[in-house]
């Protein structure tokens, strides 16, 4: 049988050895729970461009949370597991966040020690240190972004980890706001007495005032901004909130579930919008959610959501949301789906990512970007 590519694609099959080699003005990273490393994603082109780091570079294990920091490199949690009883001996020790250069360079270990266990969210406070969620402990922890020391416990569940009411249960995604809170996902999750990892209590978002972050107040008592939202249609039967991402004009959230949406909040916690992510079309939905961010440069107004099958062998893929508009009930966005996307969790903009030199076979992940056109067309349509 003959496969005829129509004109287009057989241009960008002729320019991706020169675009893979060259440095992506506005990119994804999005790491590979999975596959232990973290690839780069040309929004410009739409076009998968190959690993920016290799698999395990640095320890490099299981990542989750990517953050662009204030020196301009990347910082990367990894390692731990969040479903191993905390009480067995095989449990990893190697929960870190680690560093890296914008080229993929190996820069060391950001953040470690001080009972990290399992680290999720990851983000820059206002005082420049680096907070970070130890999801097994039930903790945010503080280092210091230039040495890594460990500052101390900025807020807990204040039950040893075992989980309390409205509390710090299974912390994820972190995010500043413009005033300086401190808004936190959790999950919901606990330990139970015997090591175990429990769903004891409500997925929620939490806030930290600015007197908590500053030092002012004391952090036992955080504040409910968004209670456990009502089920989808689309949900597989749980809610699981992940991620976190501040609109470009500062003045809502966006969160996504592990199971299924993203929902839309004002800064007071008024449900705004949900957008649905069920790309795979099914009742529930089979595809899970990881991450979000808005995008860099003149994509910085749509939103980027990262997704994976597993019914399809974790397969992952990129939803784009042209001006973070969409549906609530089927979804509306544009789909670019890679073999190189296994399990994706983390994901972050940046204006200045160079990808490590691909192979002939790297580059064929670049046919999973070839839908950009319908990408632009729906920008242009939602700018009129």
């Amino acid at each position: 049988m003959k496969i005829r590519l129509p004109i287009p694609v057989l241009l960008g099959l002729f320019t991706l050895l020169g675009l893979a080699a060259s440095k992506a003005e506005a990119a994804l990273l999005i790491g590979n729970s999975d596959s232990n490393n973290i690839i780069v994603f040309d929004e410009s082109t739409g076009i998968f461009q190959g690993n920016f780091v290799t698999p395990g570079l640095g320890g490099l294990r299981a990542p989750d949370d990517l953050t662009i920091g204030p020196d301009g490199n990347v910082y990367v949690s990894s390692g731990g597991d969040s479903g191993l009883n905390l009480f067995n001996a095989a449990y990893p020790q190697d929960s870190a966040v680690l560093r890296y250069s914008l080229t993929g360079e190996f820069l060391g270990v950001a953040a470690s020690g001080g009972g990290l266990t399992r680290p999720y969210g990851n983000a820059f406070g206002p005082d420049g240190s680096l907070y970070v969620s130890s999801f097994r402990t039930n903790e945010i922890l503080r280092y210091d972004s230039i040495s890594g020391a460990f500052l101390g416990v900025f807020a807990s569940d204040n039950n040893g980890g075992l989980g309390s009411l409205n509390g710090l249960n299974g912390p994820n995604g972190l995010l500043f706001g413009p005033d300086g809170s401190l808004y936190v996902t959790t999950e919901g999750t606990a330990n139970d007495a015997k090591g175990d990892l429990a769903f004891a209590y409500a997925s929620q978002v939490l806030r930290y005032s600015p007197e908590q972050v500053s030092g002012l107040a004391p952090t036992t008592t955080p504040s409910v901004f968004a209670d456990q939202p009502a089920l989808l249609s689309e949900t597989p039967g749980f809610i699981s909130l992940l991620g976190l991402a501040l609109s470009p004009t500062e003045d809502s959230l966006y969160v996504s579930d592990f199971a299924a949406g993203v929902r839309q909040y004002d800064l007071e916690g008024n449900l705004l919008s949900v957008l649905s992510t069920n790309y795979t079309g099914t009742i529930p939905s089979s595809n899970f959610i990881g991450s979000l961010t808005f995008g860099s440069g003149a994509n910085s107004d749509d939103l980027y959501v990262i997704g994976f099958d597993y019914t399809n062998a974790n397969l992952g893929s990129v939803l784009a949301y042209a001006g973070a508009q969409g549906s609530a009930d089927t979804f509306s966005g544009d789909l670019f789906t890679s073999g190189g996307l296994i399990r994706p969790i983390g994901v972050v903009a940046t204006t200045a990512a160079v990808p490590e030199p691909s192979t002939v076979a790297g580059l064929l992940l670049g046919l999973g970007g070839l839908g950009l056109a319908r990408l632009r067309q729906r920008r242009s349509q939602v700018k009129l």
